[in-house]
């Protein structure tokens, strides 16, 4: 039993199942024919009977075991984070997770925003500030966590000086299917405006 609380979060990386059912602001994820319980912070984002991807925290204590569940491994480091704030846990961190776009936390944090950090249910004041404290400098870009079909462009626009906080505002705007040429011609066209 020791052994297990030691490893905490590293027993499980990833589980890739199917998605049988919802719960209360859980999925059901079938995997060899056994259903795993998984809180996530919006179910329904989850399509039943799809094959998915879910990287997994679990969270062990005397009198708990829960799986936390995340779409992306850049979701799942943040939480990370985030429960290492004093007076976080694991449930006042997942609502955080329900706009599917942590680059929002990450600019409320980067950016002193303790408003958009209380809308959250849970987060008063106090503990906007502590999370701001604690984390503020610290969740510097992994290429700002900018998708794999445009971290190439990203760092040819940095490389032409440009910011990353500018490029980040131009990307959504971009065909990151086109060949990278077309990508990088789009980009300066919106970044001269």
């Amino acid at each position: 039993m020791y052994d297990i609380f030691l490893l905490g979060d590293r027993m499980y990386s990833y589980i890739i199942g199917k998605v049988t059912g919802y719960d209360k602001n859980c999925i059901i994820l079938e995997n060899n024919n056994i259903g795993y319980l998984i809180n996530v912070s919006n179910p329904y984002s989850f399509k039943l009977n799809e094959d998915v991807k879910v990287y997994l925290y679990n969270h062990i204590r005397e009198d708990e075991n829960s799986l936390y569940g995340f779409k992306s491994s850049e979701e799942k480091d943040l939480f990370l984070k985030l429960i290492n704030v004093k007076g976080i846990g694991p449930k006042m961190a997942m609502p955080l997770f329900a706009s599917d776009d942590i680059n929002k936390i990450y600019d409320a944090i980067n950016s002193d925003n303790v408003t958009y950090l209380t809308k959250f249910p849970k987060i008063g004041d106090k503990v906007a500030k502590q999370i701001i404290l604690d984390l503020k400098g610290k969740l510097t870009s992994q290429v700002d966590l900018f998708t794999n079909d445009s971290k190439e462009l990203v760092e040819v626009l940095e490389s032409l000086g440009y910011k990353t906080i500018d490029i980040k505002k131009i990307l959504s705007k971009i065909n990151t299917s086109n060949p990278l040429e077309l990508q990088i011609k789009e980009a300066l066209k919106l970044l001269g405006k």
